[in-house]
């Protein structure tokens, strides 16, 4: 037991808001909660991704509204980069079906803004003793726990096309953008859309709405 928390004690925590009285208060909520974590603040998904790629994080707090995302795009970013870290959405946004949404996805928390620090360190420790924290919610059906259990069948690479394919770019631009030949983009469409049970890139879309569409603000 002793070594166990020993293990936990420090270590990295990312946070990734694009308002910087934000961050910093999410940065002193990690500090609060994590004992001995160091925090790299960063504005963007593609930051994110960045500093997640030069090492492991204890855990990372994502704005669910970010200049570069679309949706829940930047969590399955973040997944696809950082596969054993906790992701933990913080966001204004309250709405039911985003909170079972982010669930159905496997996100280790949906934290809203609004909540005191002290209530949000106490939900991060939560979290990291390896549970979830999520709002309470009643009366909502999803039926995104399918559509999970399908993304999850997705290679690294698919999901990084199928990512990008919610901002509608072409093959070729698909390909210069993820420096892969036409070709490559074409067979991981295939695969992608075989996984997904659709056939074409309209479908494709059209079944992960419910994820990658933006919420209001």
């Amino acid at each position: 037991m002793i070594a166990e928390q020993e293990q936990r004690l420090g270590g990295r925590a990312l946070v990734a808001d694009d308002h910087p009285l934000t961050r910093e208060g999410l940065s002193l909520a990690a500090r609060a909660a994590l004992p001995g974590v160091s925090v790299v603040a960063v504005g963007t998904v593609n930051e994110a991704s960045e500093a997640a790629a030069r090492g492991p994080f204890r855990m990372i707090l994502l704005d669910f509204h970010l200049p570069d995302t679309n949706g829940f795009s930047g969590l399955l970013t973040l997944q696809m980069h950082a596969p054993r870290t906790p992701v933990v959405l913080v966001t204004a946004s309250e709405e039911p079906s985003l909170v079972e949404a982010a669930r159905a996805l496997g996100a280790a928390g949906y934290l809203f803004k609004s909540l005191p620090l002290d209530a949000l360190a106490e939900r991060l420790r939560r979290i990291d003793s390896g549970q979830t924290a999520f709002p309470p919610i009643s009366g909502v059906a999803t039926q995104l726990g399918d559509l999970r259990a399908r993304i999850e069948t997705l290679s690294p690479a698919q999901r990084g096309v199928l990512i990008a394919l919610a901002d509608g770019r072409s093959n070729k631009q698909l390909a210069r953008d993820l420096d892969v030949t036409e070709a490559t983009i074409k067979a991981h469409m295939t695969a992608i859309f075989r996984k997904l049970g659709v056939t074409n890139r309209a479908q494709a879309m059209l079944a992960v709405q419910p994820l990658l569409g933006a919420a209001p603000r």
